[in-house]
């Protein structure tokens, strides 16, 4: 049976609202064909009120528990099953390389974290990579101790798991996993998928150097979460980052998420644009994810603290029958759920990007064509089509969403409009 690759839906816990809402939406989407819907952190969090500094991991936001005497476990397996009634599997977030400053686990068990000289609990920093001068402190936070207390954090977070599988959520987004032992991960994943075997982790290693992903290795992860929503479809760094982490773990592709601009916001809420990325992501890698209200053009950033229901936004535009064909091609071509190497066969100053794409195990190759310039559509050999791809021309389809497909017979060049991608596939 092949490989079917995850399509995320990322639901906003703030911007949806109380748990017991969360169900409307899930109509939605599972009609854009995804399968899983991940939700960021809907702990108590800490005195900042973000969603990533988790006070108390067994107990809902007040935001998301809203006026309901239901408990946590009750409100979130009612949420779950109803998402599996709609072919969605859930996805948590879950947030071990930190807590929060004020966290339970603070009183509980204060030598898992790291002391400064003066006794005091030491809070996570990052050095700006462009200015060594410029350190950035998350004070609301709190560094736990993986070099001296990592096994005793290990079988916590282990049982954590363990409990939230109990409630049925199948997948698991690991927070900067970059940042805590694989060894760590390894008991965590091996614990949960002892009592639930379909369980998946997926690791978030964006910004992470070379040899904290290698040390992931054998860590058991499922998925790798990939940087091509920052690619200028040119420099060589995204294919090379696609070769190391395809040797370790599929990856998965966004164009854009809840930590960064909305890209509605920055281009000027142009369909052609949002469009564009989407389809480059769904093609590029195993998976595929967006962020809540990317089909509608939402502008506003979300924020981990402050944003709110009353945040729903008017649509810019509406792309939802657009992802919804983007995905169910995705789920038709078996090459495109599995990671073969995958290299540019355009020079890097052509006005069209192609990318070749070969299954690793299926015969199946994909031939994605972008033209990355704004204002002109721009044309390409179908001889090249087939040369590339390896096959007779009345063999290769074209499988563009909303794209009448090409007749190769009469035809000998394709047109590729103005930011935007045409694919073509050799099945197996």
């Amino acid at each position: 049976m092949p490989v079917i690759g995850p399509r995320i839906y990322n639901l906003f816990p703030l911007l949806s609202g109380k748990v017991s809402d969360w169900s409307a939406h899930l109509p939605r989407i599972a009609a854009m064909d995804f399968n899983w819907i991940f939700v960021n952190p809907f702990h108590y969090p800490g005195f900042s009120g973000s969603l990533y500094a988790v006070k108390d991991y067994h107990r809902l936001h007040p935001l998301l528990q809203g006026d309901s005497s239901e408990s946590a476990e009750t409100l979130l397996r009612k949420f779950v099953d109803d998402a599996e009634r709609h072919g969605l599997g859930v996805i948590m977030d879950l947030v071990i390389n930190h807590t929060a400053k004020d966290a339970e686990l603070v009183s509980t068990h204060p030598d898992w974290y790291v002391r400064e000289a003066n006794g005091e609990i030491k809070s996570p920093s990052a050095i700006d990579p462009a200015d060594a001068n410029q350190v950035t402190v998350w004070g609301d936070l709190a560094e736990l101790d993986y070099a001296a207390k990592s096994g005793e954090l290990a079988q916590y977070w282990a049982r954590l798991a363990a409990d939230y599988a109990g409630l049925g959520i199948r997948g698991f987004r690991c927070d900067a996993a970059y940042k805590i032992p694989g060894a760590v991960w390894a008991t965590v994943i091996d614990a949960t998928r002892a009592a639930v075997p379909e369980a998946q982790f997926f690791a978030e290693t964006l910004g992470a150097r070379l040899p904290e992903t290698e040390q992931l290795k054998s860590a058991g992860f499922d998925y790798f979460f990939n940087s091509a929503k920052w690619w200028d479809f040119r420099e060589p760094w995204l294919l090379e980052q696609y070769e190391m982490f395809r040797k370790i773990a599929p990856s998965i592709a966004f164009p854009d998420s809840h930590d960064t601009t909305r890209l509605a916001a920055d281009t000027d809420a142009d369909p052609r644009e949002s469009a564009l990325r989407y389809l480059f992501a769904a093609c590029f890698s195993s998976g595929v994810m967006i962020t809540q209200g990317y089909e509608f053009g939402f502008r506003k950033k979300l924020d981990v603290v402050r944003t709110r229901p009353d945040d729903w936004e008017m649509p810019s535009f509406d792309l939802t029958i657009f992802i919804r064909d983007v995905n169910a091609m995705k789920s038709r071509a078996p090459v495109l759920n599995e990671e073969g190497p995958q290299q540019r066969v355009t020079p890097p100053d052509s006005p069209v990007t192609a990318l070749l794409r070969r299954g690793r195990k299926t015969p199946g190759r994909t031939l994605s064509l972008i033209n990355t310039l704004g204002g002109s559509s721009h044309p390409f050999g179908v001889d090249a089509i087939s040369g590339v791809l390896g096959a007779a021309r009345d063999s290769i389809e074209e499988i563009t969403p909303g794209q009448a497909p090409l007749t190769f017979r009469n035809s000998s060049e394709v047109s590729i409009p103005a930011r935007a991608m045409r694919i073509f596939h050799r099945p197996e």
